[in-house]
């Protein structure tokens, strides 16, 4: 486990990661926690006294990671940007998320899909899975497994399937 302090930043334009609250961490501390990793990959351990598992660092070039801290996540802190956290990590080799049935079954239908669901990075393939799985409602998650059909009918990757339909604000 290394253990080591981060000041808590946010993004102010950045893309699709503008206004995310995240921690920095350096190409030395990556390589210590991951050698030689430049793809997102899963930690466990504690920011602060808060225990955490299966969070994602996500490479930002040159060997460089953050961690996203979201609401629920900086709730349990009660830190905001400007704040330093003292983090202890290890890599998570244990996190895995399960593919759901009625997914399974729908992706299943046509040969091309299931493909274009598995050729999608681990991380995407989560992110598709753990949206589906915060539906609240039957319908919602009726809606969101038409979208992810639609998705990898095109062969899109999460973030596009998310930009779609949305309006441009320019």
């Amino acid at each position: 486990m290394i253990t080591f302090k981060a000041e808590i930043e946010r993004f102010h334009d950045m893309g699709e990661k503008t206004g995310w609250t995240y921690v920095f961490i350096p190409l030395a501390i990556a390589n210590q926690i991951k050698s030689d990793c430049r793809k997102s990959f899963r930690v466990k351990g504690y920011l602060d006294q808060v225990a955490i598992e299966g969070v994602s660092m996500v490479p930002m070039g040159e060997g460089n990671f953050i961690i996203a801290l979201n609401g629920a996540l900086r709730k349990k802190l009660r830190k905001e940007k400007g704040a330093v956290l003292e983090l202890s990590l290890t890599e998570d080799t244990t996190f895995k998320i399960e593919m759901p049935e009625d997914l399974e079954i729908y992706l299943s239908d046509e040969a091309h899909l299931m493909q274009n669901f598995l050729k999608q990075p681990k991380s995407h393939q989560n992110y598709y899975i753990n949206w589906l799985n915060t539906a609240k409602t039957e319908a919602t998650r009726t809606k969101r497994i038409v979208k992810i059909i639609s998705a990898m009918d095109q062969g899109w990757d999460f973030g596009t399937m998310m930009r779609d339909g949305k309006e441009r604000k320019d």
